[in-house]
């Protein structure tokens, strides 16, 4: 069956977990709630006496009928007590197992929220080569689904302790009426035992691959949805219906694995029983012809049995069912305890930053395979603006990317007003830091609230304020609501440079020390392009500024061009310089940019205008 296990490996994250150590995980996640897990043990405990009391007083009854001549007449009189006590026995049962109920609920609700926001917040802690490498509709599995089937465990360890104390109950019972048939039933249990043990590796085995084809399912949908624009574009609704029945059909395969898997032991352990429950049958059958066994103390065995085996097999059988909760919940702990690259060596307080930032001889890659800077080192000095600019791979966007602290670089230093940023609080610190994406992610709410993101606190007034700073605030005039038009996701509803506008709106409220800018490369018209470029104004001034750049006006307004080949630099200067030296930059211009220049504008108007 390996072709159902195909693309299931195990995330690089992904560690195993002896039971041991889950239980011991899992148990402290049960410890704040210890008052209710007490109440709900006593009502298990009340709920099991009750069960366990209606047998043995059916026998006693049974037992003061045996042998009396004028049962017609005498048979309420000496069984009016048995139907109350069976009927209060019955009502007791019903009220503590509601309690029971009730309780675990809210003890397993408890529990699931608490994992669930530690999986968040595991979440929210990992830096951004985590999402590089792992596939956000896993992830968004963990949190979600694994975290509810963590739920049973919960169940499961509660129902657990139910059936321990029946046992325990019932085992005193059959001891208390007849030994000899006691210990033959007894000596059954070890095998019962024993089978459902055999079963545990194999469920968790299975498990485990259930999970991660979920996930994948997850993930499929997920990113079949995102780019749904672009597999109708290019009609290839068809391939990704496709490629979603093939990992589909998979989970199909696996589910119905699992459900053999767990299936297929509750009926050899009932067979078990049943053979146990023959043999104690036979036995004392001839223990009440022999006279040393009453019928009613047989009957009362009898029942007792069943008692017994329904929970010794679900005791039995807890640790192959336990494997869906272990499975879930060591996916869970693994994202949890993932280890994060991005290590601060200190929590300093960062204090109001002048902008100095100092590449010393910085060595960085995403991978052993991938070496992106090698010894490099640059100053950037505060209020100043510096464009990056290079073919694609050249280690642009790398630069942003470890002064935000998204990165770890594995050597040489980078210094921020001339103190390591591995020791910065973190948070404090990217208070100060406003970025731009080449693609602006806005979220679901109004313009307004958008703006407001990286700072919640500020007033109606202070972002009417940033916005009609940026572009003028003509802008807004043509958005049908104003700050209050509504966003759906990812920004949907308003045009691409009306994102970027109010990506520029978002980073102005905050005030940043440094900003870093990645332009967008999306075009857009005439009156929007000015727009964006009268906000890059009012954003980049006195503050310290990377900008990873793709417009030649943002390019010539730069104090510093740095040009970047291969993570190394290998000019800089102002436009003209670099002009002037006819290098890298000019070819780069002249296959780039050149087209963006009013000169090549006009030229180009003069030559289509001119009359033949």
């Amino acid at each position: 069956m390996g072709f159902i296990m195909d693309g299931l490996d195990a995330e690089a994250y992904d560690r195993e977990y002896t039971d041991r150590v889950l239980l011991e995980r899992i148990l402290g996640y049960f410890r704040p709630h210890l008052p209710k897990m007490a109440l709900v043990a006593s009502m298990i405990t009340l709920n099991a006496a009750m069960d366990a009391a209606l047998p043995f007083l059916i026998a006693r009854g049974l037992d003061q009928l045996h042998g009396v001549a004028d049962l017609e007449e005498t048979i309420w009189q000496r069984t009016a007590w048995l139907v109350v006590a069976v009927l209060l026995s019955g009502a007791l049962s019903w009220t503590f197992n509601f309690f029971r109920q009730r309780y675990t609920a809210r003890t397993v609700g408890d529990v699931v929220l608490k994992l669930r926001q530690d999986a968040f917040d595991a979440v929210l802690a990992r830096d951004m080569s985590f999402y590089d490498e792992f596939s956000t509709g896993r992830i968004v599995s963990r949190v979600t689904s694994d975290t509810q089937d963590f739920s049973n465990v919960v169940t499961l360890t509660l129902s657990l302790l139910s059936q321990v104390l029946i046992v325990m109950i019932v085992v005193a019972l059959l001891l208390f009426i007849n030994v000899r048939l006691a210990l033959i039933t007894l000596t059954i249990a070890p095998v019962v035992v024993f089978i459902a043990l055999a079963f545990r590796r194999i469920a968790r085995h299975t498990t485990t691959q259930a999970r991660r084809v979920l996930a994948e399912v997850n993930a499929t949908v997920q990113e079949s949805i995102t780019g749904i624009s672009v597999a109708k574009g290019f009609r290839q609704e068809q391939r990704i219906f496709d490629e979603f029945r093939k990992v589909n059909a998979q989970t199909y395969r696996l589910s119905l694995r699992q459900g053999y898997v767990f299936s297929g032991i509750f009926p050899v352990l009932g067979t078990v029983a049943g053979i146990g429950t023959a043999i104690v049958v036979y036995f004392g059958g001839m223990s009440v012809i022999g006279g040393a066994v009453t019928a009613g103390s047989l009957y009362l065995f009898v029942e007792s049995i069943n008692l017994f085996w329904f929970p010794l097999i679900s005791i039995a059988s807890f640790w192959s069912q336990f494997q869906l909760g272990l499975a879930a919940s060591e996916r869970v702990f693994a994202l949890i305890d993932a280890e994060p690259r991005v290590v601060q060596t200190d929590d300093q307080p960062v204090g109001e930053l002048a902008g100095e930032i100092e590449f010393r001889e910085v060595d960085f890659r995403y991978n052993e395979k991938e070496q992106v800077l090698a010894g490099f080192s640059l100053t950037i000095r505060p209020g100043e603006t510096i464009a990056l600019v290079g073919h694609t791979g050249a280690g642009k966007s790398s630069l942003g990317k470890l002064v935000a602290r998204f990165y770890e670089f594995q050597g040489g230093d980078l210094l921020i007003d001339g103190r390591d940023i591995r020791t910065f609080d973190l948070e404090e610190y990217r208070r100060q830091l406003g970025i731009v994406p080449q693609t602006p992610f806005l979220f679901a709410g109004t313009v307004a609230d958008n703006i407001r993101y990286g700072k919640p606190d500020a007033t109606d007034d202070e972002v009417v304020a940033v916005a009609r700073q940026v572009g003028g605030g003509d802008w807004l005039d043509a958005l049908p609501q104003g700050l209050e038009t509504p966003i759906g996701e990812e920004g949907r509803g308003i045009s691409m440079g009306q994102r970027q506008l109010v990506a520029l709106a978002r980073v102005l409220l905050q005030d940043p020390a440094i900003v870093i800018l990645d332009e967008a490369t999306a075009s857009v018209d005439p009156l929007t392009e000015a727009q964006i470029q009268e906000g890059l104004d009012v954003v980049l001034a006195d503050r310290t500024a990377i900008v990873i750049a793709h417009r030649l006006s943002t390019i010539k307004a730069a104090d510093r061009i740095i040009v970047l080949r291969k993570g190394e630099i290998i000019e800089e200067g102002d436009h003209e310089q670099l002009m002037a030296q006819g290098g890298h930059y000019a070819e780069l211009y002249n296959t780039y940019f050149r087209h963006q220049s009013l000169t090549y504008i006009e030229s180009w108007r003069n030559e289509v205008l001119e009359p033949a």
